[in-house]
């Protein structure tokens, strides 16, 4: 592996924003593992640790992991940045939504739930890398190799929005039910800008589904009280998802 040679630790302008985001949210008001994960990432993407490899060497692609058997790159590729807006854009998120479900969760909950669900990710992505090359009879999916946050992101989108109130927003006419906002931004995200990992947004939000939808969140925060000794409490919304339509 290189020598972080595509860091140039440099302040690039999506840097200075996350701090002037930062700044503006206030210091003191973001929960401590939104702001580690937020300054760590940006510490990796300006070179301040000596990591002994490139971004781009430990991309996340199905070839890789299920092949070549790289499982590092499950949680690696996570955590770099093709360049400073697209680090900017996942910071901004995170920095919002992180912090509100930490305060909801706690933070050492938030910290595990946030874990499983990059990993979780991950693994979602592999699947549908290794499903898609089958059915397509396509090895090229397999190769394409992505880095970057936003399909964790995904996820924590999935699960803001089963703890928010349900709401409706109007999209060109049609009314959309905020439940179903992460499906609505993954197209557009996927029409607007092409070049983004779909697969990699897409199994943000499967993993996100799996876990606000399926028994598997039950499960995953049954074993989080076990832990930490804390129950992760959810609003009443949450507890009615499978009533969408009400």
């Amino acid at each position: 592996m290189s020598d972080n040679r595509s860091r140039t630790g440099t302040l690039g302008l999506g840097v200075l924003l996350i701090f002037l985001d930062i700044t503006k949210f206030g210091l003191n008001e973001i929960p401590p593992v939104t702001l580690t994960a937020i300054l760590g990432q940006v510490l990796l993407f300006l070179g301040a640790f000596g990591v002994p490899w490139d971004k781009w060497d430990v991309c996340l692609s199905g070839d890789k992991v299920w092949n070549g058997l790289e499982f590092q790159r499950l949680a690696l590729s996570l955590l770099e940045h093709a360049d400073d807006m697209h680090l900017y854009f996942n910071m901004g998120f995170l920095l919002i939504k992180g912090s509100v479900l930490e305060r909801k969760y706690r933070s050492a909950n938030f910290s595990i739930l946030i874990a499983v669900l990059a990993l979780t990710t991950s693994v979602i992505h592999v699947g549908l890398a290794i499903l898609v090359s089958h059915l397509l009879n396509d090895n090229s999916v397999m190769t394409c190799c992505a880095i970057g946050f936003s399909g964790v992101l995904f996820a924590l989108k999935v699960v803001t929005t089963q703890e928010s109130e349900p709401k409706y927003f109007q999209i060109d006419g049609f009314w959309v039910n905020l439940r179903y906002m992460p499906w609505v931004e993954l197209i557009a995200i996927h029409v607007t800008v092409p070049k983004a990992s779909f697969m990699g947004h897409l199994a943000g939000v499967l993993a996100g589904v799996l876990y606000t939808k399926t028994i598997v969140g039950s499960i995953l925060d049954a074993a989080i009280q076990r832990v930490t000794g804390r129950s992760v409490e959810h609003d009443i919304y949450y507890y009615n998802i499978l009533d969408d339509d009400e």
